[in-house]
């Protein structure tokens, strides 16, 4: 196992608590190293989408004190569907409190940024991407910007969190060796499809991390041999259909990112109905 203990601290002010908090927790821990993560002055929903794809990027531990109960639940949502741990740090005390003096409880929200037609379409992209991930919701696209497509731990989640926080509505398929393609990917009309893919020793690399980090038996998912198997089967499936292949090797989620948003960009042009 690693002892590598990575921590993602999000807040609604400036992290002081929230960081205290953490760090005394984890010096508890026997021979850790710390890959610590901050996020400060969370008070909107629209910042949401940007730290979920990084929090995918890198799975870890997660405190947080979002008070704002929508932003709060939001944010809950988004890690549960991810399945990385949060906790709300503020959590044990104020139910404590609560149940100790016989009082309700009601969150006070912190100061919420202006709300504008860019804040909901960033808020309805990231809803969007939770709601499509990882083949989920696949029986329609007719609604995405873009469907991404790529085998097991091809960057395919966290680039999809990222566009969601520039409001473009992404949603992601795996490619699963033996299990066909959705039609409803095969006969999107609106929708950029694009494929992702990554060179074997990487992949490889990401996936025992991946593994490590579960707990989980190997057995074929990290040998380096069929994930070049399943990389060719790929590609050969989307160079069948004529769409595009971004290779994430060596690049950030931003990177991929905003190729994906050049294209779509051109996409729209070539697709747009003639006036």
């Amino acid at each position: 196992m690693s002892n590598v203990v990575v921590l993602h601290l999000v807040s609604h002010a400036s992290g002081e608590l929230v960081e205290i908090l953490a760090r005394n927790a984890v010096v508890q821990l026997d021979d850790v190293e710390v890959d610590r993560n901050t996020w400060k002055f969370v008070r909107s929903l629209g910042q949401l989408p940007e730290i979920l794809a990084a929090i995918a990027a890198k799975p870890g531990f997660v405190f947080h004190s979002i008070a704002a109960v929508d932003v709060r639940e939001a944010f809950e949502e988004g890690c549960r569907h991810m399945r990385v741990p949060c906790a709300f740090v503020l959590e044990p005390f104020v139910s404590m409190l609560s149940e100790y003096f016989d009082r309700p409880v009601r969150f006070h929200p912190s100061a919420r940024d202006a709300i504008d037609e860019d804040y909901y379409r960033r808020v309805e992209a990231m809803k969007y991407a939770l709601a499509h991930d990882d083949g989920v919701g696949s029986d329609d696209f007719s609604d995405a910007d873009v469907i991404l497509l790529g085998v097991s731990r091809a960057t395919k989640t966290p680039t999809c969190m990222y566009l969601a926080s520039r409001g473009i509505k992404a949603a992601n398929v795996p490619l699963v060796p033996g299990v066909p393609l959705p039609e409803s990917v095969v006969n999107a009309q609106g929708p950029l499809v694009v494929g992702l893919t990554v060179g074997v020793d990487r992949l490889a690399a990401i996936r025992s991390e991946r593994l490590k980090l579960l707990g989980a038996d190997a057995g074929d998912y990290n040998d380096a041999d069929t994930i070049a198997d399943e990389l060719r089967a790929a590609r050969r499936l989307v160079n069948r259909h004529g769409w595009r292949v971004i290779d994430v090797t060596g690049r950030s989620v931003e990177q991929t990112a905003s190729m994906i948003m050049d294209r779509l960009a051109q996409h729209r042009i070539t697709t747009a109905p003639p006036e």
